[in-house]
């Protein structure tokens, strides 16, 4: 989960820097005030010391470090941390901070955005274990052996062979495994130079946002503090239509400072290195989730392969009302209509109500943080007449 030190490292390594204590399914105690659950994670970062009780999910210790690390990179070194995958272009060198199965993975997860380029915080992948199967996910099916560990996975007793359709301890099963392992992985998982690209990615199951959009960086804020997406029927237990999810810097849970804190760094970075940013849409289309339709798998590559190729950057663009978005109005091999939602929907009546509804999530849920950025970024979101 973590970067491992080599043995030279190891030899003159010293004290630790920070602690973690993990005692498993030891709970914490919930007659002490304020505790209202038996699982705690607690971060002292003046003893740089995080303890983790009543919780056999080792994913809290990445996900512990990774806010301290959204504390101490912003606050003592300067430098963004971001929940995010990175890759770079095997040729041209050109880093996204996105994920991509034809670039160097950097990694998959978690990472920050330095002076100098971008590097992995972790030295390894976390996957979900649930349903796998070498078609589904070749690389981490083919990624788990020796030096990997599985957690929560039911096997047999006499072949020891995993059952990852078995879900009787819980669907949170999942294995840890060095990010050598991935065949496309970048060693050491860092570059040395600014990213060309970011792409922020949502779901939007009202079938509202258009595909791509090419963000300034005062509307990268804006979405960045929004980070919205859709949970939709089948994806969760529960899960009957539609729910909007506004996760802020998407990584609510994680974040140490104010999310405008984050935000404010984002858009500088993008402004002082002439970094493009893309909001990349996978949800539906000429109509919302029931009426419309997913947008196929192979105009979202395609259009992920504009934006590594410098494509997009020679498009001519219009404005997506409502959203104030710019939008293309031409990718090779991308239909018009999916470009722009608008044409999409047979019913335009019920699309701009749809426009309108969802505009209106954006601004309820973005009152949060209204008070506490520039003006230049509130007026980047969407609006309602």
């Amino acid at each position: 989960m973590l970067i491992r030190p080599t043995e030279e490292e190891l030899a003159s390594f010293g004290e630790p820097d920070f602690i973690i204590y993990n005692a498993g399914q030891f709970p914490a105690n919930r007659f002490t005030k304020g505790m209202s659950s038996t699982t705690s994670v607690e971060i002292n970062f003046k003893r740089m010391e995080m303890v983790i009780l009543g919780t056999e999910y080792a994913g809290e210790m990445k996900k512990g470090v990774f806010s301290v690390m959204h504390y101490l990179q912003p606050v003592k070194f300067g430098q963004l941390s971001l929940h995010s995958s990175a890759n770079v272009g095997m040729e041209k060198g050109d880093t996204t901070l996105s994920a991509d199965p034809n670039r160097l993975l950097i990694g998959d997860d978690e990472h920050v955005w330095s002076d100098t380029g971008v590097f992995n915080i972790e030295g390894g992948c976390y996957a979900k274990c649930i349903n796998l199967s070498s078609e589904k996910e070749p690389e981490i099916f083919n990624a788990i052996r020796f030096g990997s560990i599985l957690e929560n996975v039911v096997y047999s007793p006499l072949s020891r062979m995993p059952d990852y359709d078995d879900v009787s301890i819980t669907e949170n099963t999942r294995c840890a495994y060095p990010i050598e392992y991935i065949p496309n992985a970048k060693i050491p998982c860092m570059v040395d130079r600014q990213p060309s690209n970011i792409i922020m990615l949502t779901c939007d199951a009202f079938g509202v946002l258009p595909p791509v959009s090419k963000l300034s960086p005062d509307q990268a804020s804006y979405h960045f503090l929004a980070g919205y997406t859709s949970k939709t029927p089948g994806t969760e237990d529960g899960v009957l239509e539609p729910i909007p999810t506004f996760s802020t810097c998407y990584s609510a849970p994680f974040i140490v400072l104010h999310p405008g804190r984050y935000a404010e760094m984002l858009a500088e970075r993008m402004s002082k290195h002439n970094v493009s940013c893309w909001l990349i849409n996978t949800g539906w289309t000429g109509g919302k989730f029931g009426t419309g339709k997913r947008c196929p798998l192979k105009y979202t590559r395609r259009i992920v392969d504009a934006v590594h190729s410098g494509e997009l950057l020679d498009s001519e663009y219009e404005t997506f009302g409502g959203f104030g978005l710019q939008i293309p109005t031409a990718v090779e091999g991308v239909p018009r209509e999916v470009l722009n939602p608008r044409l999409a929907w047979a019913d335009k009546e019920a699309f701009e109500r749809e426009v309108r509804k969802l505009a209106g999530m954006f601004q309820k849920a973005f009152k949060l943080y209204e008070s506490d950025v520039q003006e230049s970024v509130r007026l980047a979101g969407p609006r309602v007449d």
